[in-house]
């Protein structure tokens, strides 16, 4: 790490009253070009992932492959059970009746689609994470109760120390902090 870098700051971030400024100033990061803006609230901010920029991250994808690889696989595994492996003849009905496969195959769909969203949940968002650069800034903590924040990260191709702190001073938040990993 070179002396310059190590002055620079993870990010800059704001610190905002209400939803509805977080929201305003995710809407104004993103029109200044910032792509690497992340925001924290205590609940969920109608809006503010389009306002981020941010995209589907395959959590629904996943859960259909699940499904289907989980129905797909409990109808196999008792079609070979029944049909192939132990066929016996009971009051001679066919070794092979689909509908009596149905229920499991059904609760296995259930529950692959659930562990392949679950899985795609924690993947993509990178968990489990011990440690963030945003857990140092001074009253974070606030961000689970009453507080908002935006943090305008410097690894961000427009991120530029002076220009990124005129923007935040713009936007009127309680107070802007440096946070540094």
């Amino acid at each position: 790490m070179t002396t310059a870098s190590a002055h620079l700051p993870w990010a800059l971030a704001a610190e905002f009253a209400g939803a509805d400024a977080l929201l305003a100033a995710a809407r104004a990061a993103r029109a200044a070009g910032y792509r690497h803006a992340e925001a924290y609230a205590p609940f969920a901010v109608e809006g503010l992932p389009e306002a981020l920029g941010l995209r589907s991250r395959g959590v629904a994808g996943a859960c259909l492959i699940g499904a289907m690889l989980g129905a797909l696989g409990g109808f196999f595994m008792q079609w070979y059970a029944v049909a192939v492996s132990y066929p016996i003849d009971i009051g001679g009905r066919p070794t092979f009746s689909w509908p009596m496969f149905v229920p499991v195959s059904f609760s296995l769909a259930v529950l692959c689609s659930a562990f392949a969203g679950v899985g795609m949940m924690l993947w993509r968002a990178g968990m489990p994470r011990l440690y963030h650069p945003i857990f140092n800034m001074p009253d974070f903590d606030l961000a689970t109760r009453n507080r908002f924040f935006l943090a305008l990260r410097s690894d961000d191709p427009a991120f530029d120390a002076q220009a990124t702190r005129a923007l935040l001073l713009r936007l009127a938040p309680m107070r802007i902090c440096e946070v540094f990993p």
